[in-house]
């Protein structure tokens, strides 16, 4: 099976794209776009929604971490993660404030507090934690599923879709069990590939719809086609051109993917992309997070304005996580 060639400075700037995206996000976050307008973020503030200190990621890069923590345990890359020592990372991370910027957990989205809670019980498989309800579609699976992307599956030239939507599935029900995310964080997965193997933004874009549109005909599960035509406008091309009036930041899945993927497409450096992400105002940690793993996957780590990893919360270790999962990956 040939593999895609992954290295340490893929995982690094995937992670730190995703953490700085966070952090400059979490001070203004659930503020309305209008506020962004008046007052746009131009860099790293302190304080603010949360009252945290410049530089600090929220609950997307710290599940983001637990999840790269385990895939970068032996055999993490190859087969189906162990996603109960997954479960216990996130456990941890709730409880004791667990790769926390700081020590403190704060922004827990509600699905997520749940599924934790149905975790410490330990009465199910930690892939079926996450709820199914169609109400439960939160963004709380796709901020944390880009680790995945240098799993041996999805690493693969040539991909198996069902064998990768079945794990990308497994993972994101940890927390979200609904089809409608896991499909998400499919699609996120999907173009996050594509970077990796070098397409800029646009031609990742494309690659994902001629590879996902067939297969959504007939995907392994009937559910999956019926999430469809919640991605519709992602998946017909029509995306990149769509007004910001007409694209949403709040926390629901489609919406994050939607805002951070426009906000990708419509912006050529790492710094233009997040901000503008941020700069849509709401949920703006979680889009900032997301459209930063991708921009830093498209741009690399040297195109992360210096000031702003300067300042980044416990930046040392996530280079020493990403050196380690980078080092397993290059060698799966």
């Amino acid at each position: 099976m040939q593999t895609i060639s992954i290295n340490v400075s893929a995982v690094r700037a995937a992670l730190l794209g995703l953490a700085v995206g966070d952090a400059l996000g979490v001070p203004v976050e659930f503020e309305p776009r209008a506020a962004r307008r008046a007052n746009p973020v131009l860099g790293m503030r302190a304080y603010g929604t949360h009252h945290q200190p410049a530089g600090t990621w929220s609950d997307d890069a710290s599940l983001t971490f637990c999840l790269a923590e385990t895939l970068a345990r032996p055999g993490g890359l190859s087969g189906l993660p162990d996603l109960a020592d997954f479960g216990r990372r996130c456990v941890n991370w709730l409880d004791n404030g667990y790769w926390t910027a700081h020590g403190d957990t704060f922004d827990v989205g509600g699905a997520t507090r749940d599924a934790i809670g149905r975790l410490r019980q330990g009465h199910r498989p930690p892939e079926t934690a996450g709820s199914t309800a169609e109400t439960a579609n939160g963004n709380g699976a796709l901020m944390r599923i880009l680790p995945l992307v240098f799993h041996q599956s999805w690493q693969a030239d040539e991909l198996n879709l069902n064998a990768a939507f079945a794990l990308t599935h497994a993972v994101a029900g940890v927390t979200h069990g609904h089809p409608r995310s896991s499909l998400g964080c499919f699609l996120y997965l999907l173009v996050a590939r594509e970077l990796l193997r070098g397409h800029a933004p646009a031609g990742a874009y494309e690659r994902m719809r001629a590879a996902v549109n067939p297969w959504l005909q007939a995907p392994a599960k009937a559910e999956v086609f019926e999430q469809w035509p919640a991605y519709a406008t992602l998946l017909d091309g029509t995306l990149p051109t769509r007004a910001e009036n007409q694209i949403s930041s709040s926390g629901y899945v489609v919406h994050t993917l939607e805002a951070a993927l426009w906000c990708l497409l419509r912006h050529d450096t790492y710094a233009a992309t997040v901000l503008a992400a941020v700069n849509l105002g709401d949920d703006t940690d979680t889009t900032g997070a997301v459209a930063g793993g991708l921009a830093g996957l498209a741009y690399g780590e040297a195109a992360i304005p210096k000031q702003w990893l300067a300042g980044l919360a416990r930046r040392g270790d996530v280079e020493v996580l990403a050196t380690k999962l980078g080092a397993l990956a290059g060698g799966s």
